[in-house]
């Protein structure tokens, strides 16, 4: 069965957590943390994302982002598959690094934010590192600096605080030393409620898609890989999926036959016979565009 697809939206701030797989300590040489981190930035610098925390420990990593017009799922593998292909090519090994899929919570900006910023910089206190607080591999030191700094979006957090620099620092140090529950399970609750409420009025908005967007969520939902949809291949599964994607590009995509066709890597006289019914549609496309309509990523 299909997994079901994260929520996401331009805007949409996710609490993303990676482990390693069988819980294996990919990160423990420090090497290897500021390899994840240099990837990180890269691709914060060709997406455009917001981070608004970050923390890498031994063998997980927790970050704070706030995506812009590129999907989550796009910076997600960015990262972990430059990750993958570095840490196999160092240990010479094969196979998967990290663990499934990276899991990934909406989260709203308010007090719960500093809450969940809070719940980040604490991960090397809990596992009792000796650095504590002062990790390196955190951005809790960046926040506290009071340096202009282009990775970290520490000015909106410090804001909730002080409007002066160094008094909200000073409480902002005080508040990560309050003896609390970083997170409850009520807050978290009600925090998820606030963001499907907020991803629904989102989502009202409009029904159109840029294509990029439609092909990674059918493949996303179909659990198939982009490249394999987008090359030349005559087996059947992404065939049909391949055909869906042009049926669905009619309700949600505004682009030309010739354009499709460029990103499917399929004959635009083809795009033209798939939407204009004369190319067969069998049972399986079928199933596809059907399944595809009854996730609420993609509403009529």
């Amino acid at each position: 069965m299909a997994r079901k697809p994260r929520i996401d939206y331009k805007g949409a701030l996710h609490h993303v957590m990676c482990r390693g797989n069988n819980g294996d300590y990919i990160l423990k040489e420090d090497k290897d943390k500021e390899s994840y981190l240099q990837l990180i930035k890269k691709y914060k610098e060709r997406y455009g994302f917001k981070l608004f925390a970050y923390c890498i420990m031994d063998n997980h990593v927790h970050m704070l982002i706030e995506r812009e017009n590129t999907s989550l799922s796009k910076i997600m593998q960015g990262i972990q598959q430059s990750y993958t292909q570095r840490y196999n090519k160092k240990y010479n090994r094969k196979g998967h690094v990290f663990q499934q899929r990276y899991k990934a919570e909406l989260c709203n900006k308010d007090d719960y934010l500093l809450q969940l910023i809070k719940y980040i910089h604490m991960n090397p206190v809990k596992a009792g590192f000796k650095e504590g607080l002062n990790y390196r591999w955190s951005s809790y030191r960046i926040y506290i600096s009071g340096k202009d700094n282009d990775l970290v979006e520490t000015e909106f957090v410090l804001g909730f605080f002080s409007k002066n620099l160094s008094r909200a620092i000073e409480r902002y140090k005080e508040f990560m030393k309050e003896n609390n529950n970083v997170i409850s399970t009520e807050e978290y609750l009600i925090n998820q409620e606030e963001c499907l409420n907020k991803y629904e009025e989102n989502n009202t908005k409009s029904t159109t898609l840029d294509i990029d967007e439609l092909i990674e969520k059918v493949c996303e939902i179909c659990e198939v890989k982009i490249e394999d949809i987008v090359k030349r291949t005559r087996i059947k599964r992404y065939s049909d999926i391949r055909k869906a994607i042009v049926l669905l590009s009619e309700e949600y995509v505004n682009i030309s036959n010739e354009n499709l066709a460029n990103k499917l890597n399929i004959s635009s006289s083809m795009v033209s016979k798939i939407r204009s019914g004369a190319s067969k549609r069998n049972k399986e496309v079928n199933k596809i565009v059907e399944l595809v309509k009854s996730y609420s990523l993609i509403q009529a």
